[in-house]
């Protein structure tokens, strides 16, 4: 009898802890996510791509990174240079001297397409803070349903803005993702990955994009609102032309 007790608790003991061993962290779930997704390409390679009659061109120069985005119209061309410390702009290969404000909205304005166009990557960055908020499920698939908020310091100007990601619990990849904001008078967005392909190892897809049919809505009840239709539809995100390069 002593011996059977003995045996039930061993086995107990060690169902514990393999049930502890599944327990899985924020973290690792974006690690995972990342490595499906490109992995050490998003850092040793560079990559191009159209998005609404622009293109966008990302590089990693002396480690940082470099965003550009190029407009040609009619005899003009536009580039501008978007980096850590910097924006600029150039009219046909001449610098143009942008009042603070502007500079920043075209700064954002092109790091927001580079920044969804290189996810899950930018997640790990110093400035990001991420919450397993738990699991839910989204038309019929389980997902990590995790929330990010930013650092001020390196969170860039939008650093108040919350985001939400599904990952999904069989392949880590982020199938759907929303977020707020606050300029412009404020909203929600909520975008659904499709159109999936890698490109020399690196993962790209399009979204759609919606928005809640009533304002004032919970961002975390988001994607409880898509799942009963209560979304519409504002556009669709959409890359072509994509290009990896060696750095």
């Amino acid at each position: 009898m002593r011996r059977a007790l003995i045996g039930i608790l061993t086995l107990t003991v060690l169902s514990c802890k393999e049930k502890a061993k599944e327990v899985i962290t924020v973290q690792e779930i974006v690690n995972k996510s990342i490595e499906v997704s490109g992995g050490k390409q998003y850092a040793n390679k560079g990559s191009s791509f159209e998005f609404r009659n622009r293109k966008y061109i990302s590089q990693n120069v002396d480690g940082k990174k470099v965003f550009k985005r190029i407009l040609v119209m009619d005899s003009v061309t536009i580039l501008d240079i978007k980096t850590n410390s910097a924006f600029q702009r150039f009219m046909n290969d001449t610098l143009v001297h942008l009042p603070d404000s502007i500079s920043t909205r075209y700064a954002n304005s092109v790091n927001s397409v580079h920044y969804f166009a290189r996810l899950p990557y930018g997640l790990n960055d110093n400035a990001v803070n991420k919450e397993l908020l738990g699991e839910e499920t989204v038309k019929g698939k389980e997902y990590y349903k995790v929330k990010v908020t930013f650092d001020q310091v390196g969170g860039g100007d939008d650093f108040d803005d919350t985001y939400v990601y599904w990952f999904n619990k069989e392949t880590y990849k982020p199938d759907y993702l929303a977020y707020d904001f606050h300029v412009n008078g404020g909203g929600q967005r909520f975008r659904e990955a499709y159109n999936e392909r890698y490109v020399d190892g690196i993962r790209f897809v399009d979204y759609n994009n919606y928005k809640p049919k009533t304002k004032g809505s919970d961002i975390m009840e988001i994607g409880q609102l898509f799942e009963k239709d209560e979304l519409d539809l504002l556009s669709k995100i959409e890359l072509s032309k994509i290009h990896v390069t060696e750095n």
